[in-house]
């Protein structure tokens, strides 16, 4: 059995919950005597962050001879001297001029970015049809578009979708033009079969997917009863420990930065950590400056070992806005730690058991109404941590393969 995973972009020295995912899977296949390769399109060198098995092929089909005409950025200059006043001015004009004219050549910006999608689907038709893969796995809908823009292929294709399935085609986390979302819509109709990640993600596929779709949340790592976080123990320092991006549009650390401030007082043996990388370090970083709580909260960067610091910790705070399913959280949970996060955000609203696994509040008064009891009551922490330890039992990597192999044999009888 051939297995082809696609994955168009970021695949290559990517360490997100996508890529791991992506090789998840095709670590189980390979171990289960199939051949599989992966398949990205990136002007980049490097190799995959997450171990791969010995006989999966990576291969980037990325070709500097394809066609792709992009619009010239241009900047305005807003310094005092005359010299680059006048250089960037003169820039701006050549950058409008031919962007103008290269708009009039193609027929606008929608007929531009529908050139370039059909250059780069050649070279994945090309490519697929060489290696004629039984199936295909997509691992978003933009790679899916990628590879099915003007083409048609006999083979099932399954599509795995790592966040609600309307981020996928909207714009509600970030700019996607008219253009861009209709055709991601429309790319829904090349599926067989689409996994979601929980059962109420249904609800939010477009109309235009007609296949068969299953519920199949992402794996966690499962941590033995004897060693999750034991609460009941006297210390010198508590920790609130947040891992995530730092977005704040997104994953909103800003806001726990509000909450932990208003509670330090009350609790001088406590600090907040956050551990992860992202834009707006500098931002949050004079959030803290502000607050003069430097010494209380630890902006630590990228860590390799989450669950490491997990198992140090005794709260999981979890304020985002947007989520798919929130791994961190849910290694949070399975380590034992009790979890607040917003009502209000998907995936954490699914993961989160109200008042049984951990707090999920409506309002930002609310959430630090929540950490203050877990942060005073040991013994809340401790029964609300144990129960979310055996919540994530339901997520184990063993049950989650079993329902992949399961929906992949609902198109190939020999898998």
């Amino acid at each position: 059995m051939k297995i082809l995973l696609v994955q168009h972009l970021n695949f290559i020295n990517g360490s997100g919950g996508t890529e791991k995912i992506c090789s998840f899977l095709a670590n189980d296949f390979a171990l289960n005597g199939h051949e599989v390769e992966i398949a990205t399109n990136q002007d980049i060198s490097g190799k995959p962050v997450f171990p791969l098995h010995g006989n999966i092929k990576v291969t980037n089909i990325y070709n500097p001879e394809t066609i792709q005409k992009s619009l010239l950025p241009f900047h305005n200059y807003h310094g005092k001297n005359p010299f680059l006043w006048l250089k960037f001015k003169v820039e701006k004009k050549k950058a409008k001029f031919y962007n103008k004219k290269l708009l009039a050549e193609v027929g606008g910006e929608d007929e531009l970015f529908k050139f370039n999608l059909s250059q780069r689907s050649k070279d994945w038709k090309n490519y697929i049809e060489k290696l004629s893969p039984d199936i295909i796995i997509t691992m978003s809908i933009g790679s899916l578009l990628e590879i099915t823009y003007n083409n048609h292929y006999d083979i099932p294709i399954i599509n795995s979708t790592n966040g609600r399935p309307d981020y996928d085609y909207t714009d509600i986390l970030w700019y996607r033009s008219p253009i861009e979302m209709k055709l991601l819509k429309e790319s829904y109709k090349k599926l067989s079969a689409i996994q979601v990640l929980f059962e109420s993600y249904k609800a939010f596929l477009p109309e235009t997917f007609q296949g068969k779709s299953m519920a199949i949340p992402n794996p966690v790592p499962q941590i033995e009863d004897v060693n999750i976080v034991e609460h009941q123990e006297n210390k010198d320092e508590f920790k609130i420990v947040n891992i995530a991006s730092l977005v704040t549009s997104c994953k909103q650390q800003d806001i726990a930065i509000d909450i932990f401030a208003g509670l330090s007082n009350k609790f001088p043996k406590w600090k907040l950590y956050f551990w992860g990388v992202g834009p707006d370090f500098e931002l949050l970083k004079e959030k803290i400056k502000k607050y003069h709580l430097e010494d209380r909260i630890l902006l630590m960067g990228f860590t390799d070992n989450p669950l490491e610091k997990l198992k140090e910790s005794d709260i999981f705070i979890f304020p985002s806005k947007y989520e798919g399913f929130g791994l961190a959280l849910a290694e949070a949970m399975s380590i034992g730690l009790p979890s607040i996060g917003f009502k209000s955000c998907s995936g954490v609203n699914e993961l989160i058991k109200h008042n049984i696994s951990g707090f999920l509040a409506q309002d930002k008064a609310e959430f630090e109404n929540y950490l203050e009891s877990l942060m005073k009551n040991a013994y809340l922490r401790s029964k609300l941590g144990r129960n979310a330890h055996y919540e994530i039992e339901n997520f184990a990597p063993d049950k989650i393969l079993d329902k992949w192999n399961l929906l992949l044999k609902d198109f190939i009888s020999e898998i």
